[in-house]
């Protein structure tokens, strides 16, 4: 459900396949535990960078839901483990001592786009793709800590007010100029390219990782104070 590969410095971490990614505890496990060898590795390699992209249609479509079943509304069993991985998984990501990139190959909605933004930087492809937080439309009360993180990384209350009181699906264009993602390229080719790129110019600051990591957790307190 997901491969980790390096080149050079950088890592890339994909979910593989071609279908929507959901958030279930089996994909989540298999993130995490390849963000712990990103750890791991990062001992011996200080000076890093991460890439997490996806093949297919969808970067992620969020939770899953019919995993879930009815047990979303009804019981807390199967809803609270997803929604406690993926609040483990951001956390890591947080605490990561390298920079951190999502380059978001298709669609990323609710825990997906959560997941996407949880990086430092966000690239998109232009010919694909949309970020929407669907809460709204499926009867669902976005998650207090994704709200802290929306809050955190979208400046304008006014897009905030878009994405989540509205159920806007943002196309790559809205994103880029409401200041959402950092960039868009022509093709998942040239975006990939373009993280790499990127990383690479990250890396070559040689920041102390920890020390970085250290400064973005203070910047994301309030996040992690709702985790």
């Amino acid at each position: 459900m997901c491969t980790l590969e390096k080149r050079g410095k950088i890592f890339i971490l994909t979910l593989t396949g071609a279908g929507e990614h959901r958030l279930n505890p089996m994909l989540l496990d298999e993130v995490q535990s390849a963000l712990r060898r990103v750890r791991d590795e990062s001992i011996s390699s200080p000076s890093s960078a991460l890439i997490t992209t996806a093949q297919g249609k969808f970067f992620s479509n969020g939770y899953d839901l019919d995993w879930a079943g009815s047990y979303w509304k009804s019981s807390p069993s199967r809803s609270q483990l997803m929604v406690s991985k993926l609040e483990s998984l951001v956390a890591n990501l947080i605490s990561l001592p390298m920079p951190t990139i999502a380059a978001v190959s298709g669609h990323a909605s609710a825990g997906g786009f959560i997941l996407a933004l949880s990086h430092d930087y966000i690239l998109m492809r232009k010919d694909r793709g949309f970020l929407y937080m669907s809460e709204l439309d499926i009867n669902l009360v976005n998650l207090a800590w994704f709200m802290a993180l929306i809050e955190c990384k979208i400046g304008s209350p006014m897009t905030r007010r878009h994405l989540v009181l509205t159920a806007a699906k943002v196309t790559t264009k809205e994103a880029v100029e409401k200041g959402i993602i950092d960039s868009a390229q022509d093709s998942a080719e040239e975006m990939v390219k373009a993280a790499l790129s990127l990383g690479e110019e990250l890396e070559r600051g040689e920041w102390n990782g920890h020390v970085y990591a250290q400064i973005r957790m203070n910047l994301l307190s309030g996040v992690l104070d709702e985790i």
